[in-house]
């Protein structure tokens, strides 16, 4: 039976005889149970659009409710060292399939459009969901057709990575500029951005190399005052080199060069060496983390007014401490995150820092999250000595002394009606590609 159009060819390595799977559904024939498996899908980062996949995956009820669910799909991702990304696929039994676990893992190519990395994706979906119905009993759902011939060998597709010739070695680079001119009568707002970078990524070294240029002045008219004029051009370069030292140990270095001009400094440089340790493996890093990371280094920084502590330039010693934790399980997400930093000069100039974020099912339909961040500030030696200006302040051109900073939000979300999410209408969607585009909104 031949592959419809709507299906990809999937890019997977299952099994290592199949180059390419194509997934269809049986015309005509009821499954075993005379029921499709139900799917709730739990996706929060790039292409979680639910829409495609329902509308390409047709062959299984997706469902609003965890509960209500034979198979529970996590999508997780996380960046690759070309530009692309590395999803995680998380097939997790429910109800009378309780015990039942699957994962596959589907990389986007940097050079991929929009519809090539959802086609990739609603083929590895499609194979997680085949995978599940013949192991659960939903017999008769999909054929899988191999596209290899018999003239053909399937080990011909899959080449070890040191058998590839790369003439830029796994080196990628990118360059990005930008312009923005906006305003009206009493205001003028320009705009330059622009920014370059180099990356190399192996099972062993990381190293990220970034740097940019943007340039920003605003115009601003007051009555019976001199117009507001503020241009500034602010720069940096910052890179990385990490090294994997053993399974759950990595050390690094970082170094900054940078000009901020709302932070006082006309030139600064940093270079810190750090040591991190992960209690769990790396590559489970998208459904859960725990890392500590350490760092200590010099920093120098020639500061445009003279700061309050009375320095226009000074080299100071500085080091921190930071604990990340994150999950991503069936009843939910939650992740915490805490730092603290100090001058080795003087104690008592550090910075603590708190952050947390959870969102938990409670009850079929009914979830809770709550995000909040508190920190204690002590450590802003770049501080000027001059005070701002009324429009400094207003337009938060500069930064001004505090010693405390929070932020809290809570929400929830209540759902109830028909379990069933397969239906996918797209009248008056949005006008034109970008959703909204022409709608005066």
């Amino acid at each position: 039976m031949a592959t419809p159009p709507f299906m990809p060819l999937l890019r997977l390595l299952w099994p290592v005889a199949l180059l390419a799977v194509g997934v269809a559904p049986l015309a005509g024939q009821a499954p075993t149970g005379g029921t499709l498996p139900s799917v709730f899908f739990d996706c929060d980062g790039p292409n979680c659009n639910s829409q495609y996949y329902r509308t390409e995956i047709t062959w299984v009820n997706w469902v609003r409710d965890r509960q209500d669910s034979d198979v529970h799909l996590i999508v997780t991702s996380q960046g690759t060292g070309a530009g692309g990304r590395e999803y995680q696929l998380d097939f997790i039994g429910e109800g009378d399939f309780e015990g039942y676990e699957d994962q596959i893992r589907h990389t986007t190519l940097p050079t991929d459009t929009d519809r090539e990395e959802l086609d990739g994706i609603t083929g590895a979906l499609a194979v997680g969901f085949a995978r599940f119905a013949q192991e659960a009993g939903f017999r008769g759902l999909v054929v899988i057709e191999g596209q290899v011939t018999a003239e053909e060998d399937p080990a011909e597709g899959v080449v070890a990575a040191e058998e590839v010739e790369d003439p830029w070695d796994l080196w990628v680079f990118r360059v990005n500029g930008s312009a923005n001119l906006s305003g009206e009568d009493t205001r003028s707002n320009r705009r330059m951005n622009s920014f370059v970078s180099a990356s190399r990524v192996s099972p062993t070294w990381k190293i990220n190399l970034f740097g940019n240029v943007n340039y920003n002045r605003r115009r601003i008219e007051i009555t019976g005052q001199d117009d507001f004029v503020d241009a500034r051009t602010d720069y940096g370069f910052t890179q990385l080199v990490a090294y994997a030292l053993a399974d759950h140990w990595s050390v690094g270095v970082r170094g900054e060069v940078r000009r901020i001009v709302s932070f006082n400094q006309d030139f600064r440089w940093e270079f810190t060496p750090g040591l991190e340790y992960s209690l769990f493996p790396y590559e489970e890093a998208t459904r859960r983390a725990l890392t500590v990371y350490y760092q200590i280094g010099p920093s120098y920084r020639d500061y445009i007014e003279k700061t309050a502590l009375g320095q226009w330039h000074e080299t100071r010693w500085e080091q921190s401490l930071e604990i990340d934790f994150s999950q991503r399980q069936p009843w939910g997400d939650a992740g915490i995150r805490i730092r603290g930093s100090h001058f080795l000069h003087d104690l008592d100039l550090y910075n603590v820092s708190l952050r947390g974020d959870v969102e938990f099912r409670i009850v079929r339909g009914f979830s809770v999250n709550a995000e909040a961040n508190v920190g204690w500030v002590s450590d802003q030696i770049y501080l000027a000595a001059g005070s701002a200006t009324t429009e400094e302040e207003l337009l938060d051109l500069v930064r001004r002394s505090q010693s405390f900073t929070y932020g809290m939000e809570f929400g929830f979300s209540v759902q109830f009606g028909s379990i069933y999410n397969n239906v996918v209408n797209n009248r008056f969607g949005g006008g034109g590609f970008g959703g909204f585009f022409g709608r005066g909104r």
